[in-house]
């Protein structure tokens, strides 16, 4: 009760919990459309009339979102910098172009909803992308700093050698809860903008199912600062 209270007093915990319903309607939509059960029609109204109350959440958070790149102009680190600087930028287009289709959605003006989310999900990706280069900079750097414990003292000669290290590393990795969670959240929103955008062709309950996936890792990020990336 207490996680439910601390997100519920939190813009981004509210849209994290409403994001995690959203993908929840369309994962049990899809398998009931399969089976052919009934309420299909109600759960898409769910999804559609979730989706539309984010974007609501979500309106103004774009130039919140490019005056953050701001603090990372003098960041130490050169590739956490320019990552994190780019993945801001792109993810300010893309609420940005949210924004838009909201006031098309709300009838506030007439516009190709299609085509603005278009425009919405490329730079959604664009987001995702250099956030996952960021999580791999941080995992080959975890690797690097463990590499006298990973790698044999003769360096990789068989088969068991590579398992041997491949799982050491997988340890080192999953000891570092931030960069594991980032990395399985941002992998799983991958394929959303991907599948949109018609580069791969994935199930609406497939979606769905990496979507709440994603969606748990980002609650996860909010309540315990041990699961969050920093800086994010």
């Amino acid at each position: 009760m207490e996680v439910l209270i601390k997100l519920n007093s939190q813009t981004a915990g509210r849209d994290k919990l409403i994001r995690l319903l959203q993908y929840l309607s369309r994962f049990l939509s899809h398998k009931l459309q399969q089976n052919g059960g009934k309420d299909v029609d109600r759960l898409r109204s769910l999804e559609y009339t979730f989706s539309t109350f984010r974007k609501l959440l979500r309106l103004g958070r774009c130039l919140d979102t490019l005056y953050s790149v701001l603090p990372l102009i003098n960041y130490p680190n050169v590739a956490v910098r320019i990552t994190l600087s780019l993945s801001k930028i792109s993810s300010s287009l893309f609420l940005l172009a949210d924004h838009i289709i909201w006031l098309s959605r709300s009838g506030v003006c007439e516009l190709d909803t299609d085509k603005w989310s278009s425009i919405s999900n490329r730079y959604w990706l664009y987001s995702i992308t250099m956030n996952l280069v960021r999580d791999m900079y941080e995992i080959y750097q975890i690797i690097q700093c463990e590499q006298s414990s990973i790698c044999p003292r003769l360096g990789c000669r068989t088969i068991n050698d590579v398992l041997m290290s491949t799982g050491k590393a997988l340890m080192c990795v999953q000891s570092h809860r931030d960069i594991l969670i980032d990395t399985v959240k941002n992998s799983c929103d991958l394929f959303i903008p991907l599948t949109a955008l018609g580069y791969t062709k994935l199930s609406p309950s497939t979606i769905g199912f990496l979507g709440v996936i994603s969606s748990i890792a980002g609650i996860l990020a909010l309540v315990d600062s041990k699961f969050k990336l920093s800086p994010s």
